[in-house]
């Protein structure tokens, strides 16, 4: 499909700086296809859940990994930062560089906020478009520890240009069930979340599921081409192990809807489906590209903030509930000053029927 297909006017306005406050307090619009989207807000979800249903979160933690520092030359000195987005080994991280043009393999850096001894590492790869690859002195838990004592949150890029990292970051951009250190970027649909709305939904028989899937800053990255055909999607690690999915099978064979809370969540699923037809163990990494005629096969139900236009989560939701009636449904919101990206308002979209589908 052309690109241009997922085309669509939003006004710079609309992008949100900062999340609302209280995080449940967030509108959400609920969209079914055939009908006129609904105006609800983020505790109405336990209305708009029902008794079975299972809601599967994406339990991964942001790392706070936007490191600066110096590049060391010989006796020149630059300054330099990255955003580490995929972790390679225990010691080796890739990373988007700024300004990209300054290293060299092998150049020597040292990275860090001025408190403490600094992170060293050295370039060992240079890729396009100013992607680096880190190797660094330090290793596994320890190399977490220091990211986390030397790093920035990684706010998307369309937050980060109009304002710098601020102290409520570090909270506001990490959902109340991350546990899993390895993401660049937030499940930003759980963002919504709160303690008492996941209680008050688990003492309706609304049950919590959870899977791992480490997001990267590719999922920032504009399309480079005309064709959906011809872009190369990033690749993301993620893990179902075989007792979430035994729990998730069972809650949908008696009849229980599959509520995915976000994009990321809803990708590991679908991968996880792809190979039987029906829901599998996965670990490994995943490049899932979902666009229109994709035959979904778990899940019914997605949960998602408002997604930027001619992004592969634009591509993703028009193919879960169809083009015209997201078209449709973005249009409303727009009209109706909803609050987009990662920190804005959020939607409930339910599937589209696929011709395959039983009647």
């Amino acid at each position: 499909m052309r690109v241009s297909e997922f085309d669509f006017e939003l006004p710079e306005s609309l992008i949100a700086l900062h999340p609302a406050e209280p995080r449940d307090s967030a509108r959400l619009l609920v969209v079914r296809p055939g009908e006129k989207p609904e105006d609800r807000h983020i505790p109405d979800l336990r209305t708009l859940l029902r008794p079975g249903d299972v809601l599967v979160v994406n339990d991964t933690r942001v790392l706070p990994a936007e490191l600066r520092g110096i590049r060391i030359r010989g006796e020149n000195r630059a300054g330099v930062s990255f955003n580490l987005h995929k972790r390679v080994d225990a010691k080796t991280w890739r990373a988007f560089a700024r300004p990209a043009k300054k290293l060299a393999l092998l150049d020597a850096l040292e990275l860090g906020n001025g408190i403490g001894e600094p992170l060293r590492a050295r370039v060992a790869g240079r890729g396009d478009t100013g992607e680096v690859t880190l190797e660094f002195d330090l290793g596994g838990a320890q190399l977490d520890e220091a990211i986390k004592s030397h790093g920035a949150m990684p706010l998307p890029p369309y937050i980060g240009a109009k304002r710098d990292v601020e102290e409520r970051d570090k909270v506001d951009y990490q959902t109340v069930y991350a546990a899993e250190d390895g993401a660049v970027a937030a499940p930003t649909a759980g963002l919504h979340f709160t303690e008492k709305l996941l209680q008050d939904l688990a003492d309706m028989d609304v049950a919590l599921e959870r899977v791992t899937l480490h997001v990267g800053a590719g999922t920032f990255l504009p399309m480079k081409v005309d064709d959906t055909e011809d872009h190369v999607m990033h690749s993301e690690w993620g893990e179902i192990d075989r007792a979430t999915v035994e729990r998730i099978n069972a809650r949908r064979a008696a009849g229980g809807r599959v509520v995915a809370v976000g994009t990321t969540s809803l990708r590991l699923l679908e991968t996880a489906s792809r190979a039987t037809g029906t829901l599998q163990p996965f670990i490994g990494d995943t490049d899932i590209f979902i666009t229109p005629g994709f035959h979904f096969r778990t899940v019914d139900v997605l949960m998602t903030n408002f997604h930027l236009p001619k992004s592969t989560l634009f591509m993703l939701v028009s193919a879960f509930s169809g083009l015209e009636t997201m078209k449709a449904a973005y249009a409303h919101a727009i009209e109706n000053g909803y609050r987009f990206y990662s920190y804005g308002d959020s939607s409930l979209l339910h599937r589209a029927p696929h011709p395959g589908d039983a009647a």
